[in-house]
């Protein structure tokens, strides 16, 4: 190629404008997001950054304890999928999903109707997810323990064992393989590893679901991005808005249990 030419082309690219939109996601999180870009919030960045006219790029991190220090909080990524609404490290958009923890029980046993005042709960195996030894557990682990039923509990990691494919299925596992009677599992995993379960689940929302103001069994998801990038946010909220009707259908393709 001539020089010329070379250098017309270079100087087009530079002025096209196209941004990337670069996403922080967890490589290993079905049905999240992994590296493979199977995940419905890799599906919804995907929506995001195709109405920004912006090439979607990645950067890949565990989702634990330090994740938005080293990612948003670095400067490394622009947009953090899946975060609760209103969480103070981060500038989060309205929600775009409304969900709930969930009861999964296997469907041949006779478990429905269940509530976390239920006295059957007495004399179940339950499973719950936990998140550390403090006071960063999960609502239904809270829950139980305000209940008094903590020697009929085993608890599952969120983290996970991360060497095998999506560590967060172990506790839906558990029920399909009779380990545990009832899981209380968040609703969007709960929804995809039932949907996917060679054992048909039954899954019904956990209720009371205000059973404490600090810990509700029902959250709103909104994206997060760096509170010094005001713009950014409302161009994010933008294209929510336009991929709504699109963003409804790819959460119920993944059997997220979506509360109106």
């Amino acid at each position: 190629m001539k020089r010329p030419a070379l250098a017309c082309l270079l100087l087009l690219a530079a002025c096209s404008g196209q941004r990337t939109l670069t996403v922080c996601a967890d490589p290993n999180n079905l049905p999240f997001s992994n590296r493979a870009g199977q995940g419905f919030e890799n599906r919804i960045a995907q929506l995001i950054a195709d109405s920004l006219g912006a090439k979607l790029d990645y950067v890949w991190w565990a989702q634990r304890r330090g994740y938005v220090r080293n990612t948003l909080g670095e400067k490394k990524c622009d947009l953090w999928p899946g975060v609760a609404s209103g969480v103070e490290m981060v500038a989060t958009t309205r929600p775009y999903y409304r969900s709930s923890y969930m009861f999964v029980t296997r469907a041949d046993k006779p478990l429905a109707g269940l509530t976390l005042d239920d006295a059957r709960l007495k004399t179940l195996k339950l499973g719950v997810q936990l998140i550390g030894d403090d006071a960063m557990n999960t609502p239904p682990s809270h829950a139980l323990a305000r209940r008094g039923l903590t020697t009929n509990v085993t608890g599952y990691m969120l983290y996970g064992d991360y060497s095998r494919p999506n560590p967060p299925a172990a506790i839906v596992e558990a029920v399909e393989k009779g380990d545990v009677d009832v899981g209380l599992v968040w609703g969007p995993l709960a929804g995809y590893f039932a949907k996917t379960s060679p054992v048909p689940l039954r899954l019904e929302r956990v209720t009371p679901w205000l059973d404490d103001a600090q810990w509700p069994m029902v959250y709103e998801v909104s994206m997060g991005v760096r509170k010094d990038d005001p713009a950014l946010l409302r161009r994010i909220e933008a294209a929510l808005a336009q991929n709504r009707a699109r963003i409804r259908a790819t959460l119920g393709d993944y059997g997220v249990p979506l509360i109106d």
